[in-house]
């Protein structure tokens, strides 16, 4: 359409790109001292931004350092001296990238916010980011002087997003509690076992506890003090002999002239009844049952594919220093068998090292992300499932940047807009062969509601403008 640009600099060149304004159309005026410029189309321009026409024309007055008035009856934005279009137009770039496009994904559908603390931000309908602006410029005074109408539609959007905003950061907060919780009570856990293994117990019907020695009826005169005499201590390891050695001392031909000393042997020799064997040596005979193959197989197998899964990222991010997107990513293609082992590892491989500051990163290398998608609609479905596992499993931390990393890709059509409503519908187990938690699942999608939101209201808007 003629007259008409795409917001924003950074995308005048996409012919598909649904937001735009109308070019700016300028007049100078009078002469002398009081020439002037009007900006003819300013309230038109200011709709299109959803801003008041205001908060422009007093932007380019505190930009021009020039006096600056806007008529609400007549519509008439005027600025003081003699300016160019070309001029105006850079100007009102600077605008939009200050006070109307989101700070994290670049999208102009935002709504301005004055908090308790008289601070601006700015809240994404997209991703639900939360920008906060520079206080230090002169139109924030301005602005907190007149502030924007609180209309129905814009007051509500306002408030579900900062809504969703705080369930978002207490989603993730229950989820680091919870995480905490497993680190503490696995700790605990193995030091209550280290602890049994180190006391001698034995199990009883009750429960483990002490082991308390089998003593028979008329044993009374046996004394379980501990004496550290020579002689105590001799009689002691006398005790410890099996009931074969016993009976060999006992019942032998009378080789041994010396009276017994123990309990077993006297009971032998005096024809009481058949030696008993000490507890402890039952216990020493009894042999712990071994654990059944296959559960050690498997777990040598998750061993083994750790380290593969390890070995692979680290080989990656080697290949992918000496070599180029196309490269690498038919490299990774021999690397691994599964489109998800691939997406996984080239995850971890680009953003293992900037976790924290994903948002950013996704930007730099969002390249080889493109060129993986390029595999079709599988692919697509890779990347997904390599976000829930990195912002869910991997790196928790980096759980509030899903819907920015959702939307770069989406507008650099790395993955379509069916594919993501898909994956999103199809619920928070749908991952779970590749290690995502249910629970995990949830908070994922949880951060990916703003984005999933955003993209369904585009696309009822489309449907209408097609009626």
């Amino acid at each position: 359409m003629a007259g008409v640009v795409n917001i924003g600099v950074g995308n005048q060149d996409d012919a598909f790109y649904r937001y735009k304004m109308p070019k700016l159309i300028t007049k100078v005026e009078g002469r002398g001292n009081g020439i002037r410029t009007n900006l003819v189309n300013m309230t038109d321009v200011a709709k299109a931004l959803a801003r008041p026409a205001s908060y422009t024309t007093k932007f380019f007055g505190c930009e021009l350092g020039a006096q600056s008035k806007h008529d609400e009856k007549t519509g008439v934005s005027i600025v003081n001296g003699a300016h160019e279009t070309a001029k105006l137009t850079n100007l009102l770039e600077g605008f939009i990238k200050r006070f109307v496009q989101c700070y994290a994904c670049g999208n102009p559908e935002t709504v301005v916010n004055i908090d308790k603390a008289q601070n601006i931000q700015l809240l994404c309908k997209a991703c639900g980011a939360v920008s906060p602006v520079d206080m230090r410029h002169k139109l924030t005074t301005y602005i907190l002087k007149n502030p924007p109408e609180s209309k129905g539609g814009k007051d509500k959007a306002s408030k579900q997003l900062r809504k969703a905003e705080k369930e978002r950061i207490k989603a993730g907060e229950a989820i680091d509690a919870e995480e905490k919780a497993k680190k503490k009570l696995g700790k605990s856990k193995s030091k209550k076992e280290k602890k049994t293994g180190d006391d001698d117990e034995v199990e009883s019907p009750t429960g483990p506890g002490p082991r308390v020695p089998d003593v028979e009826d008329g044993d009374d005169e046996v004394e379980w003090a501990t004496d550290t005499s020579a002689s105590a201590v001799k009689q002691r390891m006398q005790e410890q002999l099996t009931e074969v050695t016993s009976n060999m001392v006992t019942a032998g031909n009378g080789v041994i002239d010396e009276e017994p000393t123990t309990i077993n042997a006297k009971k032998a020799a005096n024809g009481s009844g058949t030696p008993k064997t000490p507890k402890k040596e039952k216990k020493k005979e009894k042999s712990p049952e071994p654990e059944p193959e296959e559960e050690e197989e498997e777990a040598v197998d998750e061993v083994a594919a750790l380290s593969l899964h390890d070995k692979l990222v680290s080989d990656l991010k080697s290949y992918m220093e000496d070599h180029d997107v196309a490269a690498t990513t038919k490299y990774l293609a021999g690397e691994a068998d599964s489109a998800e082992e691939q997406a996984i590892a080239l995850f971890e491989a680009l953003f293992g090292d900037s976790a924290k500051t994903l948002s950013k990163s996704v930007s730099k290398k969002l390249p080889f992300l493109a060129a993986f998608a390029k595999g079709g609609k599988d692919a697509q479905r890779a990347l997904l499932a390599a976000i829930e596992v990195f912002t869910g499993v991997t790196f928790p931390a980096a759980k509030k940047d899903v819907a920015l990393v959702l939307k770069k890709l989406y507008d650099s059509d790395a993955v379509e807009e069916e594919v993501i409503l898909e994956w999103y519908d199809a619920g928070a187990g749908c991952n779970a062969d590749v290690g995502v938690p249910k629970a995990v699942g949830v908070v994922v999608r949880e951060q990916a509601k703003p984005f999933v939101d955003w993209l369904r209201e585009a696309e009822e808007e489309s449907d209408e403008d097609e009626e």
